[in-house]
């Protein structure tokens, strides 16, 4: 990606004049276990993952053929946040490949991903946590971490009484927040009081949501939000659309998790704890407190889905988005993974473990069950598909 750092570093200017995020400021606000592919990485498209990040109530024109996964190299990486939400998403230009690429899939593109995209060394300190009733309270302050206040933002200066500084903190947008930060109180603590309730307001925040504090590498603070889903309404076992499955699968058999069964150990799939969600339970509502956001998972339309798989079919460059905190798995999956995952022999009894990231990413923690059934979710649709191929 050839881009130009602008006067802050945390903020890159495209070709196309799209300000994209500097990568290390939308890791932070993405989560730690969220994981994204560098220019060149070979990785395999899965249409109806794509299907599923956009709601999945649809179904591609019957004149498009296409194979349920296509072998693609990125092209491009552009890490940008939503206007309105401040949601982080990121934007991959896809070149479709022959199958028969010498290598792909092969061990040697292990290395070409990493969960910071090439940026480990030097890694910013973050702090992220969930928001409280008390912190997300019209009128109250935030009560700031311990760890956030003396390794984050600026030193204070304990021998005032009481200690108190201004705290500017650039969001994902560029636009600087001014917030007073003393400490004080019985027992005494760190508090943001001045400029918390306008933070609050403007940003549409409610208990539960996460507030993200980072300290870059030249010394800039930022603050990035991640919004809490919220379930409603029922769950029926089955949707309407073939694009989507019944209650418990796993998603196809990539990332992240590792199995065990009669013939030992290895690496089968999912993307963290999104993969045990149904798409019928994605449909979420935020809160009225304070304004809270509507949220329907409708960020990626079905056009934009149907364009991309066109676009696909034919072997021509197509750009898709992806949400990292949308609930649904990754759906460019990285070659090397999904070969790995395909020599694997599926069979019912396998048990497996899965890693996924707590709300305010404080720690990994894990889910431990056994396969039940290995079968085609969309036999009709979606003949010999792996995608959700696990229940």
């Amino acid at each position: 990606m050839t881009n130009n750092l602008d006067s802050s570093n945390s903020f890159i200017v495209g070709k196309d004049g799209e300000r994209c995020l500097d990568p290390q400021l939308w890791h932070a606000c993405a989560g730690g276990m969220v994981q994204m592919h560098k220019v060149n990485t070979k990785v395999y498209y899965f249409p109806q993952g794509h299907a599923e990040h956009a709601g999945g109530s649809f179904e591609l024109p019957p004149s498009l053929k296409m194979p349920p996964f296509i072998p693609c190299k990125i092209g491009d990486v552009k890490f940008l946040a939503d206007r309105e939400t401040d949601e982080v998403f990121v934007k991959l230009k896809l070149f479709p490949l022959s199958p028969m690429v010498d290598g792909f899939g092969g061990a040697e593109e292990e290395d070409s991903f990493s969960e910071n995209s090439g940026l480990d060394v030097d890694k910013p300190t973050s702090f992220a946590k969930t928001l409280t009733q008390s912190d997300a309270n019209n009128g109250g302050g935030f009560s700031v971490p311990r760890y956030c206040a003396e390794t984050i933002f600026p030193k204070l200066d304990y021998s005032n009484d009481p200690p108190v500084q201004t705290v500017l903190a650039k969001d994902v947008h560029g636009e600087v927040w001014k917030f007073r930060h003393i400490y004080r109180g019985t027992p005494r603590r760190h508090l943001l009081t001045t400029g918390w309730s306008t933070f609050v307001n403007q940003k549409k925040l409610v208990a539960g949501d996460s507030i993200v504090f980072l300290r870059t590498a030249n010394g800039e603070l930022c603050v990035g939000v991640r919004r809490s889903a919220r379930l409603t309404g029922d769950s029926p076992s089955s949707v309407a659309s073939a694009w989507c499955l019944s209650a418990g699968s796993l998603g196809s058999p990539f990332r992240s998790p590792r199995w065990e069964g009669k013939s030992g150990t290895g690496v089968a799939g999912g993307s963290g704890f999104s993969m045990f969600l149904r798409e019928d339970e994605n449909r979420m509502t935020r809160p009225g407190n304070n304004g809270g956001f509507s949220r329907d998972k409708t960020k990626v339309s079905a056009k934009a889905v149907i364009e991309a798989c066109s676009l696909a079919a034919a072997g021509q460059p197509f750009e898709v988005i992806y949400f990292p905190r949308a609930s649904t798995p990754e759906f460019c999956v990285k070659a090397s993974t999904v070969s790995a995952s395909m020599r694997v022999h599926w069979t019912p009894g396998m048990r497996f473990k899965m890693a996924f990231e707590t709300e305010d990413s404080s720690r990994i923690s894990w889910f431990m069950g056994t396969i039940s059934s290995v079968q085609f979710a969309d036999s009709v649709n979606w003949p010999n598909s792996p995608w959700r191929l696990l229940q």
